[in-house]
């Protein structure tokens, strides 16, 4: 029997292009959107969830289990950006990037896992960011979802070893999608103090996304780790400045590499 494949936020971007890569491949996929009926052109079925609900989630794993009797791999790619000088980001949009960034993934992973558990084993895939191990200016938000999200991997790991299921993480650097669309902007006006320093970041934000890598290469390595015996737990993809950043934050004075990081941003 082939493989059942879950990915949540599988319309478009990165996780379409994996649901897309994964099913040519021969993997039963079932990916989720928010809005399922407004996207008509995947290679895999697409199933209504909303990861920041509940029953939502309940009712979605409930309908592939019920199809397929299993869940072999849970790819947790569904996310939002947040953008905004922490001072100015209102509080609302703070909690609802925190319930779909990391409550969201957690609530579908607690939902996945006793299905897991009973056939003894099973692979979770957490979508980070190179954003959850390098901050930078205006996206605070969104570095400490995607990072505490990659320690819950980590711990998650180690309590599910008894029952052969595996967690990794991925942490993408900028691909070319449309994030930045349907991200949140915190309002950039002149009258604020951070005026300056935001509508560079922001310029070079989109300019990153436009000019970024090429999803596929996400997809490649999802179909790598899933055909691997012993994956490893974490791995970063993106360009080599991107991959190398968080290994330059390590070895470099603390000083240096945020003086590296201001220089460019």
């Amino acid at each position: 029997m082939s493989k059942v494949i879950f990915i949540t936020g599988a319309s478009s971007g990165i996780g379409k292009a994996i649901g897309d890569f994964l099913t040519i491949n021969r993997f039963k996929v079932y990916g989720t959107s928010r809005n399922s009926s407004n996207y008509l052109n995947s290679k895999f079925e697409l199933l209504d969830l909303d990861v920041k609900n509940l029953e939502s989630i309940n009712l979605c794993v409930d309908k592939i289990i019920k199809i397929e009797g299993k869940i072999d791999v849970l790819i947790n790619n569904a996310g939002v950006g947040i953008t905004g000088p922490l001072e100015e980001i209102p509080e609302k949009e703070i909690e609802n990037n925190f319930k779909t960034n990391l409550f969201g993934p957690i609530n579908v992973m607690k939902c996945v896992l006793p299905k897991m558990r009973s056939k003894n084993q099973g692979l979770i895939i957490n979508i980070t960011s190179v954003a959850a191990y390098v901050g930078t200016p205006y996206r605070s938000i969104y570095s400490a979802a995607k990072s505490a999200l990659d320690l819950v991997s980590e711990t998650l790991n180690m309590e599910t070893k008894p029952f052969n299921i595996k967690v990794v993480t991925i942490a993408p650097g900028d691909f070319a999608t449309n994030i930045a669309s349907r991200r949140y902007h915190a309002p950039n006006e002149e009258k604020s103090a951070y005026f300056s320093g935001y509508s560079k970041a922001l310029r070079l934000m989109n300019e990153h996304v436009d000019s970024g890598s090429d999803p596929l290469l996400i997809a490649k390595l999802i179909f790598k780790i899933i055909k691997t015996k012993n994956p490893n737990k974490k791995y970063t993809v993106g360009s080599f400045l991107e991959r190398m950043a968080p290994y330059l934050k390590l070895l470099l004075p603390q000083k240096l590499f945020e003086y590296i990081v201001m220089k460019s941003y």
